[in-house]
């Protein structure tokens, strides 16, 4: 990263695009407290995650961001609702009330009838939905996606493409989506394209 100064409003889809080694994932992983700039600041919802430590990054990283990424990450051994329900446990919610909220999303994505179902047992584009699902469990003040739809055929590409503009449009979600799609890039609010650590435009 050399310079970058970025500001996301709420409610908004960003989209990063750039070729390979342009430092997407990198800048994608700061936002989301994965790794530490070395220097600048980093502010979330008006808060400085900059100078917090370990402990406090890892529980605002449950709290206020959902991650999607390429490869879903599902627990193979779990439910899809077990799955959806773990950031909720973590940031102790009772049981109850992480599998009432499990349950309304994921029959908001279409899933009602999958939720016993192992992540072995559902297609590519439900083993994702799943995992857009538990990226809105604790309601984020931003979901941030690495190449969400890098794994999906055409019409599965298609129908998570249109559930992030839902989630933007119904909910006022703010998303931050890495991308190589450049259909998908051209509807969002606003495309952050890089190239060698750098933002172009």
């Amino acid at each position: 990263m050399k310079g970058i100064n970025l500001e996301v409003p709420a409610g908004k889809l960003y989209s990063i695009v750039g070729p390979s080694g342009a430092g997407k994932t990198t800048l994608l992983q700061i936002i989301g407290t994965l790794s530490q700039p070395a220097s600048g600041k980093v502010f979330i919802n008006g808060q400085n995650i900059s100078v917090m430590n370990e402990r406090q990054l890892a529980d605002f990283r449950n709290r206020q961001i959902g991650f999607v990424f390429q490869f879903h990450y599902l627990l193979p051994e779990f439910s899809a609702l077990e799955n959806v329900c773990i950031p909720a446990f973590i940031a102790k919610t009772s049981r109850k009330e992480a599998e009432q909220k499990a349950r309304e999303y994921l029959d908001f994505l279409g899933l009602s009838h999958r939720l016993n179902h192992k992540p072995g047992e559902l297609s590519g584009g439900e083993r994702q939905r799943v995992a857009v699902a538990r990226a809105l469990i604790n309601n984020p003040s931003v979901i941030l996606a690495d190449e969400p739809s890098g794994n999906l055929d055409t019409k599965n590409r298609e129908d998570l493409h249109e559930l992030f503009f839902t989630l933007r449009d119904r909910f006022k979600q703010t998303l931050v989506i890495v991308t190589h799609d450049e259909s998908f890039a051209a509807q969002s609010d606003a495309i952050i394209r890089m190239k060698d650590g750098l933002i172009e435009e």
